[in-house]
């Protein structure tokens, strides 16, 4: 087997089948495939014509799985429109699902997508939807995942933990298109809290409900980034934070503390102040203390450092800040801000502009492009 004619031949067989109609990533998972199966027949059938063989096994397998979506996407149509059949079930499987779903052998994205199909009971182009990525290969992904835990018993124990990351992530997914991923994971952390007394699944729904609670403030009407000290805390959602707080204090009082109690207490005094200014931060950087004991996370220390600053003053801040890596997301950002808040504005444009271009996505690199012309048109005056 000529493995380096078979690399040499991918790029232009992906080209064909593109030019032939087929959407780019069904096209990249049709060839994986055709080399597959020329890795399987090759050895003892070798083609004459390599590239001519693969350009038609991997157009079968695109009109293979494109068939198979359409009739996916019938079924799936055909339920969501009519009630199936018979009594309803006494026995309710959605525990069992949610441990299924959050299986280990599965990536953290293959985990968020069949959870919330399995789960949530949204359709594949509804989480297609909500990922921005063509239906297709929203199906191939969820249809991987569903393989690879088919053998997998429904009555091994399952890992809450596991579980609660999941969620997790699919909160942080935040919203698009037809579906707000936000709320789906509330809903979803709603129905496990009322299947299971844990009060970690408690400390996470209070932690959505308390984040959620804010994100009417997070954007302009411009999209741009609102930074917490400016949002306009009258437009907070008062209700969703006064069940995040009931719900807070309810698993606290069980004195099993976890990771997420720790993160909602956190979001707890966010919300319970009413000026950026009156924040007990003292508070929180105790609160912090406890994450970076429960997790001795890099992203937590990281945060921490910034409490520390608004708590004790920048430069204790910057203090906690040189202890960790560099690399860091996020760092050379949270560099900026506490040298800001020492005076030192030309550090802190310099930083603001560098962290810029480390920037994960467009609004945080556009809102950090300002702060560093914010300063630079100070220090000019």
């Amino acid at each position: 087997m000529n493995e380096a004619l078979l690399r040499s031949l991918t790029p232009s067989v992906l080209g064909i089948l593109v030019r032939r109609g087929a959407d780019f990533a069904a096209a990249e998972d049709a060839v994986q495939d055709a080399l597959i199966e020329a890795v399987r027949v090759w050895p003892a059938d070798p083609p004459r014509d390599p590239k001519g063989w693969l350009v038609t096994v991997a157009w079968r397998k695109f009109l293979d799985a494109t068939r198979a979506d359409a009739a996916r996407r019938r079924r799936e149509d055909l339920v969501d429109e009519e009630p199936a059949p018979g009594p309803a079930p006494d026995v309710d499987d959605t525990l069992q699902l949610y441990f299924l779903c959050a299986h280990p052998s599965l990536t953290p994205s293959s985990a968020v997508a069949l959870t919330l199909r399995a789960v949530g009971g949204l359709t594949t182009r509804q989480i297609a939807q909500g990922y921005l990525v063509p239906e297709a290969t929203m199906a191939q992904r969820i249809s991987r995942a569903k393989r690879t835990v088919s053998g997998v018993r429904f009555d091994q124990p399952g890992d809450v933990a596991t579980v609660l990351r999941v969620l997790y992530l699919v909160f942080n997914e935040g919203y698009s298109g037809d579906v707000d991923l936000a709320a789906e994971a509330i809903r979803l952390t709603r129905q496990l809290a009322a299947a299971i007394d844990h009060p970690e699944v408690a400390g996470l729904l209070a932690l959505m409900l308390l984040h959620h609670a804010r994100r009417a403030t997070r954007t302009a009407p411009d999209g741009s980034l609102v930074p917490l000290a400016e949002q306009d805390r009258g437009r907070w959602d008062t209700e969703s934070i006064a069940e995040g707080v009931e719900i807070l204090r309810a698993a606290l009082a069980r004195d099993r503390l976890g990771e997420y109690q720790a993160q909602a207490a956190i979001a707890a005094l966010h919300a319970d102040a009413p000026t950026a200014a009156e924040t007990d931060w003292v508070q929180i950087v105790e609160w912090y203390d406890e994450l970076v004991r429960l997790t001795d996370s890099p992203v937590v220390r990281l945060n921490r450092a910034v409490a520390v600053g608004e708590a004790d003053g920048p430069r204790a801040g910057l203090a906690a800040l040189a202890a960790l890596d560099d690399s860091l997301p996020r760092h050379t950002a949270v560099a900026a801000y506490l040298h800001e808040r020492d005076g030192d504005l030309a550090t802190a444009a310099r930083l603001y502009a560098e962290a810029a271009r480390k920037a994960p996505n467009l609004a945080e690199r556009d809102y950090l492009t300002r702060q560093a012309a914010r300063l630079n048109a100070r220090r000019c005056r």
